[in-house]
């Protein structure tokens, strides 16, 4: 990761989360919002199976809103459900906020 993107990211982080580390509201821009969700999907264990339950109740540690949160985890790769158990995806098989203009 370059410098820039360095720069780019911890200002995402430092705009979008409050002191507590809450998030203050979900991006509207694709790339913002990815950088978002990796910086709470990099919180879960790679290797762990998560009841959908789990996934909410970790998501409502940082956002009311948990099923958008939880949705676009699946929808831009982040993670995989299948038979209502949740699995962290590779990194590379999310969607590359450092590969959009």
């Amino acid at each position: 990761m370059s410098e820039q993107q360095h720069k780019l990211r911890d200002s995402v982080i430092r705009n979008f989360f409050d002191k507590e580390g809450r998030l203050k509201s979900i991006p509207s821009q694709l790339k913002k919002k990815l950088i978002v969700l990796e910086h709470l999907v990099d919180r879960l264990d790679r290797e762990r199976e998560y009841e959908e339950s789990e996934i909410n109740a970790y998501v409502r540690l940082y956002h009311e809103d948990f099923a958008t949160i939880r949705r676009e985890f699946i929808v831009q790769g982040f993670m995989t459900r299948e038979n209502d158990v949740y699995r962290r995806n590779a990194r590379s098989a999310a969607r590359r906020w450092e590969e959009l203009s």
